[in-house]
């Protein structure tokens, strides 16, 4: 199979090439950028490769949760390219992406989401495969349900959101966490091959998972936050 990837959901622009096995990538930490960046990005790839977009079998894209404006750029470049090569697409949960290549069998991936709030994920690994254990939310990290049992490993920026509560409330059950990481193309592009079967939809069908309605809290709600 051949595959084009793009994951833009967070500060991170990231774009991957699946080649029958092997993965190309660009991946940069660059806010507000991803937009220049992804589609050259994009070309490149297939230009290093020597192919030609005709050749592509599908699209994979990170569907969400993130930044609005990076989920929405997302899916429109993939949506696009789709609609072009009339390929299907395979949308990837970005918290899934994010959970597939940490160590363990029980994962939980956690993004900030600004506003005081985190996007949550928990997956267990089961015969190599994550699999969600609770919806993927969004809310304050000092009172979203986090899952039950021990030996959690953790991922994402949520980790350090709101003073690291989601450590505090995890304790000794976590056993690591890397507040640092970010997903990528290339893990979008690996899930979307193992995904294809049932998950591949006309890109008419692509929607995008915000989780949340609102964008920006308005002044009132804000305040309502700071107070105690």
């Amino acid at each position: 199979m051949k595959l084009l990837a793009f994951e833009t959901s967070t500060e991170a622009c990231s774009v991957a090439l699946w080649l029958d096995g092997e993965v190309r990538e660009r991946h940069e930490l660059a806010p507000r950028r991803h937009a220049e960046l992804a589609l050259p990005w994009a070309e490149a790839l297939l230009a290093e490769a020597g192919m030609a977009k005709s050749a592509l079998d599908a699209i994979a894209v990170g569907r969400g949760p993130g930044a609005f404006t990076g989920v929405r750029l997302g899916i429109a470049l993939a949506q696009g390219i789709a609609l072009a090569l009339d390929r299907p697409v395979v949308p990837v949960s970005t918290l899934l992406a994010l959970a597939a290549p940490v160590a363990g069998d029980r994962v939980i991936a956690a993004i900030d989401a600004r506003m005081g709030e985190v996007y949550l994920g928990a997956f267990l690994r089961d015969d190599g495969m994550l699999v969600g254990l609770q919806p993927e939310a969004v809310g304050d990290p000092g009172t979203i349900t986090l899952p039950e049992g021990d030996g959690w490993h953790g991922a994402g920026t949520g980790f350090a959101a709101g003073d690291g509560a989601l450590r505090t409330r995890l304790g000794e059950r976590l056993v690591a966490a890397d507040a640092t990481a970010l997903p990528r193309a290339a893990d979008v592009a690996r899930l979307g091959v193992s995904l294809f079967e049932r998950e591949a939809v006309p890109p008419e069908r692509l929607e995008p998972a915000y989780l949340r309605d609102n964008v920006a809290l308005t002044l009132a709600e804000q305040q309502a936050r700071r107070t105690p």
